[in-house]
């Protein structure tokens, strides 16, 4: 929950946060701790339980196409809020081969570690599959990555699953997934190169705090 894409807060009965995650972190510089609580009394479920609604909600940057409030007690409720993606598509659906994205990030990983002290961490949701992409192409990507992070002691690199979100290609929806690299000091002449090869190669970037690849789930 600690590094979902989608902000999470718990709240006391008070309206105090008791947790949050580091998403909703960056939301509460834009929206007031009172509206997302008013939001979370709002559309709560009548009895104890979670309850999923679907609406368009907008604070500052951040876009929401939905919620899940949840409480199990009187004294504590939380809510999750969706993100919409970013990013917009107009291109043709990727190509490439069946691959293991887990084995591609590990090569990378590993040929970034050779002659550097960088302590590299990784957290894995395990259940991404096989997905078709362009081996080469991610890789050469994946690089140009680790190149704006060559300042760091240490480099995080996460792969989970973007709940609730997909993408169309030809009128047919996929479902997404992330690979997020993230330390603190960030190369900004690597950054500018990163920028250009990802946008030529088809390749959806954020960049925030951290650097993410947004990446479709097509098995075949």
């Amino acid at each position: 929950m600690e590094y979902d894409y989608n902000p999470f807060i718990l709240f006391g009965s008070n309206g105090k946060i008791i947790s949050l995650n580091a998403e909703a972190q960056f939301l509460l510089g834009v929206a007031k701790v009172s509206e997302l609580f008013e939001l979370a009394s709002n559309y709560s479920n009548i009895t104890y339980g979670f309850k999923t609604t679907f609406l368009d909600l907008e604070f500052g940057r951040y876009k929401f196409f939905g919620l899940t409030v949840g409480y199990e007690t009187e004294d504590e409720i939380g809510i999750k809020l969706y993100q919409t993606p970013s990013f917009k598509i107009n291109k043709p659906k990727p190509t490439g081969e069946l691959t293991n994205i887990y084995t591609l990030v590990d090569l990378c990983i590993s040929t970034n570690s050779i002659n550097s002290k960088i302590k590299f961490f990784k957290e894995f949701d395990p259940t991404i599959p096989e997905i078709l992409i362009n081996s080469n192409e991610f890789i050469k990507l994946m690089n140009k990555i680790y190149a704006c992070f060559l300042e760091n002691e240490e480099v995080i690199t996460k792969i989970y699953f973007r709940v609730g979100e997909h993408i169309k290609f030809e009128d047919k929806k996929y479902s997404l997934f992330s690979i997020e690299v993230e330390a603190p000091h960030t190369n900004q002449k690597a950054l500018d190169t990163l920028k250009i090869f990802a946008e030529k190669a088809s390749f959806f970037i954020e960049i925030k705090k951290a650097i993410s690849v947004n990446i479709p789930m097509i098995l075949s």
